[in-house]
């Protein structure tokens, strides 16, 4: 964390306040992660902190320690609106946007807090007093680290605080083989083991523990894939029909979008996602080397994230964003079979 942000930080955190930390909508293990790390940090230093998360997060993410006491928004707006308007400093984690909160939005534009954003993606906005935004950063998990250790709180890390941070830096690296990840990424790792972090149990937890309905869906969507070859491409599809007949839970998609990426030859893989309740179909890209997925989500499909790893949506059917997506892909040809 720099200098400025650290000092702007620490008398924000010198005496006791109310604290609310919020990630993203549909959080994945680096939200939940970064934000039970840091509130059983804050917890430790003697503030009241909460979680408020958007939306429910997967099963799999459940075993985490503190993740009972998140407040879901979706479930309970009346205790989320209440406790944002209570707090006093509001962390955001692992997102730079306050529409990527959903209904969450709302509340947090009319708090009177301060704000204090904590994230790695690109083209942060505007809306925080405090921000640390590195975009080199493997994780949101391992940027908390560093505001801690920074703050010099390191040893009020525990065995629960150091296992959210190490499941989402887990989840964020793909198990430490991203190229984001670094060798002080793998220091942290380390640390945390040392703190109390099982990593055997928590790559059993998150990987591991799967649902036949989850496995059965995972074959549904490997018979849908899609390669095209002269875009050194590979996409899969889910319609809501599939998803219903093998009983989709929040979470049960999570990685298969690497599966394309893993065919030979192959440098930017997609998944494409009915949600009729939303009346979108989601979008997960994948890419490797210099093709950025960030530019593309961007530029095409209401959405961003890193060089190597974005999302978006399309509010066109199944079979147009599909056919859409191809005709984009002729104008990338060049640059994905350079890659």
């Amino acid at each position: 964390m720099n200098t400025a942000a650290i000092q702007a930080l620490r008398p924000l955190l010198s005496t006791s306040r109310k604290i609310v930390l919020v990630p993203h909508k549909n959080p994945d293990g680096d939200a939940i992660g970064s934000c039970l790390g840091l509130y059983h940090y804050l917890r430790a230093l003697g503030h009241q902190a909460t979680v408020v998360a958007p939306n429910d997060f997967p099963q799999f993410l459940k075993w985490m320690p503190g993740a009972e006491a998140v407040l879901v928004y979706e479930k309970d707006p009346r205790a989320g609106k209440a406790a944002i308007a209570d707090a006093e400093l509001v962390f955001t984690l692992d997102f730079n946007a306050l529409d990527r909160c959903g209904d969450l939005q709302v509340p947090l534009q009319k708090a009177s807090a301060t704000f204090i954003m904590i994230d790695h993606h690109q083209s942060p906005d505007n809306y925080a007093q405090v921000q640390y935004s590195d975009v080199q950063m493997s994780s949101t998990c391992e940027m908390v680290y560093n505001t801690i250790e920074a703050l010099g709180g390191l040893d009020l890390l525990d065995a629960g605080a150091a296992s959210c941070l190490y499941a989402g830096m887990l989840t964020d690296t793909g198990s430490f083989k991203f190229p984001g990840t670094t060798p002080r990424t793998m220091r942290v790792a380390a640390d945390l083991m040392e703190r109390g972090a099982p990593h055997s149990e928590i790559h059993r937890n998150i990987y591991d523990t799967n649902r036949p309905q989850r496995l059965q869906l995972l074959g549904r969507a490997l018979s849908n894939l899609v390669i095209l070859p002269e875009y050194r491409t590979a996409y899969i599809t889910l319609s809501q029909e599939e998803l219903d007949a093998h009983g989709f839970q929040k979470g049960d998609t999570e990685g298969f979008v690497n599966y394309g990426l893993s065919v030979d030859g192959v440098v930017l893989a997609a998944i494409f996602i009915e949600n009729r309740d939303e009346k979108i179909v989601k979008i997960s890209l994948r890419s490797q080397g210099d093709f950025s997925v960030n530019d593309m989500a961007r530029k095409h499909f209401n959405g961003g994230g890193h060089i190597n790893a974005a999302g978006g949506r399309s509010e066109e059917s199944l079979k147009d964003t599909t056919e859409r997506f191809e005709r984009i892909l002729a104008t990338y040809k060049n640059e994905l079979q350079a890659s």
